[in-house]
């Protein structure tokens, strides 16, 4: 469905077909728009109003009526490019993600150029998740998939070709990556501008203020300093311990 919107909306100048640029939030031949709707209304403008109304007033905000709104045209306008509000969210999301880090450019280090790539893979993914809060949501159950999401699964599994993994193996390590990243990016949006570790500890120790003998373990690990950056670590130290994880696999598959 969403290639179906894509090949058959007006699109602005300089998109290219499906498959050829992924750093589009939708790409396809040009078509002939109405004449009244042209000059002033095209794919790439709809998702990007989409985009902004829900980064400022959140998704569940966002209806065609309200877009159209934002856009100063009619409502029914919108449908001559997107079918719905499904289409347009995936199209949102498409564009939220962007494209996924390139292979190729994994820096260069004592570590094996996979797993280098695969930090960055996940880093990047967090880093856009933050920006738009909302795109978790979207990303979850049976909906349409965009190209730009097809190119996270190609960076990675790019990445992962030769390492004696089978392409199922290579999918659920996207899988838990994936799942780490959003779960941590919906916990620091959650928490807002504040250090998620410490907004979190101190919920807990106001939990453990009175009963701090029943739970010892609790309180001493939050009680505890650490290493310099050993706390609000999650996010890494959860990226390194899956990466440990593909690597052991990895190892044994090459004996």
């Amino acid at each position: 469905m969403l290639d179906a919107v894509l090949r058959q909306a007006p699109h602005p100048r300089g998109w290219t077909h499906v498959g050829t640029d992924h750093s589009r939030p939708a790409l396809g031949h040009r078509a002939a728009a109405p004449a009244r709707t042209q000059a002033s209304l095209t794919l790439e403008r709809i998702v990007a109003g989409a985009i902004e109304h829900a980064d400022a007033e959140g998704l569940a905000s966002l209806s065609m009526q309200r877009l159209a709104e934002r856009l100063g045209c009619a409502k029914m306008a919108l449908y001559r490019y997107v079918p719905g509000k499904a289409e347009l969210e995936a199209l949102m999301l498409d564009a939220a993600l962007g494209a996924a880090p390139d292979p190729a450019a994994a820096a260069p280090g004592d570590e094996e150029p996979w797993r280098a790539h695969l930090r960055s893979w996940a880093l990047t993914m967090f880093g856009r998740m933050q920006a738009h809060p909302w795109a978790d949501e979207l990303a979850q159950g049976i909906r349409p998939v965009g190209p730009n999401e097809v190119g996270w699964m190609e960076s990675a599994l790019t990445t992962l070709a030769g390492s004696g993994l089978t392409g199922a193996e290579g999918l659920d390590a996207i899988a838990l990556l994936a799942g780490h990243v959003r779960g941590l990016a919906l916990q620091a949006t959650a928490a807002g501008d504040g250090n998620l570790e410490d907004a979190l500890g101190r919920q807990v120790s106001q939990a453990l203020a009175a009963q701090a003998g029943r739970y010892p373990r609790t309180a001493a690990a939050f009680a505890e300093s650490g290493p310099p950056g050993a706390r609000d670590n999650a996010l890494a130290f959860g990226i390194d311990r899956i990466l440990d994880g593909l690597g052991v696999l990895i190892a044994a598959r090459s004996r």
